[in-house]
């Protein structure tokens, strides 16, 4: 039973008991609703987005890439990449032929690029020849996945192993020193992809790539260049 001596109850009118509580409820209000707000007015500051609408969630920070044919870029201002590490977290999704997602670098215009991007939807597939195209190197507009595919087999493209799951997040850590171009995931050390880099454009645009009819997520992005 609460003793009507207690400090608490009379220390504390309850007008003031009110305030105390309402302050950090306030704050935190105050808080959410900048964020959501700066998310919303920053985006176009932050990033050139081509053919595609990007959003941010509101928890996580976590960008967003929607659904559209041809491929879509979201470049981020004044960012610069020439040589060093790109890593990131993605998520994508296990539909068929609409999951393509990764990261266009070297960019030198919305055409002109290198790219890694994975393919979620042939992670575990059953069919050796789906799974070997689970992680694809490009570099447009002249070295394309169907030009790769048929002057390189099997070079530009790879499995992913171990196998992932196509429904959930993965990290990937992109290696670029000089010609070479190595793509490791989840920790692991050996590299999914370890190729020579075709592209020569001397363009340092880098961004958010997502392909023909697809989406995705990504976070946790960061730059390491070689010194």
């Amino acid at each position: 039973m609460l003793k009507t001596n207690s400090p608490a109850l009379i220390n504390i009118p309850m007008n003031k008991l009110n305030i105390k509580l309402a302050v950090p409820f306030l704050i935190l209000c105050s808080c959410i609703s900048s964020y959501q707000t700066a998310s919303g007015q920053d985006l176009k500051k932050k990033f050139h987005v081509v053919n595609r609408t990007l959003s941010v969630d509101k928890y996580s920070g976590a960008l967003h890439l929607d659904e559209v044919d041809s491929v879509g870029i979201a470049w981020i201002n004044g960012k610069e990449f020439t040589e060093g590490i790109i890593e990131f977290d993605s998520k994508g999704k296990d539909k068929f032929q609409r999951s393509f997602l990764g990261i266009a670098f070297h960019g030198l215009n919305d055409t002109t690029y290198e790219s890694v991007y994975f393919r979620p939807f042939n992670f575990r597939a059953a069919d050796p020849i789906r799974k070997a195209h689970a992680v694809q190197y490009i570099a447009n507009p002249k070295y394309d996945w169907p030009q790769l595919r048929a002057d390189f087999p099997n070079q530009y493209e790879k499995p992913v192993l171990p196998e992932l799951d196509p429904d959930q997040w993965f990290h990937v850590k992109i290696v670029v020193i000089a010609d070479r171009v190595r793509v490791f995931v989840n920790g692991n050390d050996d590299p999914v992809l370890d190729i020579q880099s075709l592209g020569n454009s001397e363009g340092k645009m880098v961004g958010y790539w997502a392909g023909n009819g697809s989406g995705g997520d990504w976070n946790n992005l960061k730059i390491t260049h070689k010194h």
